[in-house]
C-alpha cells in the first residue's frame, strides 16, 4: 500500500485553492507596500548551512550526495570505522535547506552591493 513519507502530506485541489487564494491576497497587500520576492535554491553548500542551526539543526539536515563515484577520494580508514559524521564532507558538499533564513542572509551577504 502506497504511503506518504513521515511528516509530509498531500493538498487536494479544493485546499490548494483556498491556500492560493490566502498566498494572493496576502502578496497584494505586500506588493502594495513594496514587497519584492526573491527565491533561493533548494539546494546550498553544506559550509553554507552547517554550524548555524546547532548541532542538532546540523542533523536534521538533508545531504545530496555528489555526483559520480563519490566514494573514490574517501579515507579507507574512515569507510572501515563507519564514520558517517567524519565522511560527510567528503561524500557531500550540498544539503537540502532548512529554513530560510541562512539562504536568506547568505543571499544579502552575496548581493550586498545591489539592495537598496
Amino acid at each position: 500500500k502506497p504511503t506518504l513519507p513521515k511528516g509530509t502530506r498531500d493538498f487536494a485541489p479544493a485546499v490548494m485553492a483556498t491556500r492560493q487564494y490566502i498566498l494572493s491576497t496576502i502578496k497584494q497587500v505586500f506588493q502594495k507596500y513594496g514587497f519584492l520576492q526573491l527565491e533561493t535554491p533548494a539546494m546550498e553548500n553544506l559550509s553554507t548551512l552547517t554550524g548555524k542551526y546547532g548541532e542538532e539543526g546540523d542533523q536534521l539536515l538533508f545531504k545530496v550526495l555528489n555526483s559520480g563515484d563519490y566514494l573514490k577520494d574517501v579515507d579507507e580508514e574512515k569507510l572501515k570505522a563507519r564514520d558517517s559524521k567524519g565522511i560527510t564532507f567528503d561524500i557531500s558538499e550540498k544539503g537540502l535547506k532548512y529554513d530560510l533564513t541562512v539562504p536568506f542572509a547568505r543571499y544579502v551577504v552575496m548581493n550586498r552591493h545591489e539592495i537598496t
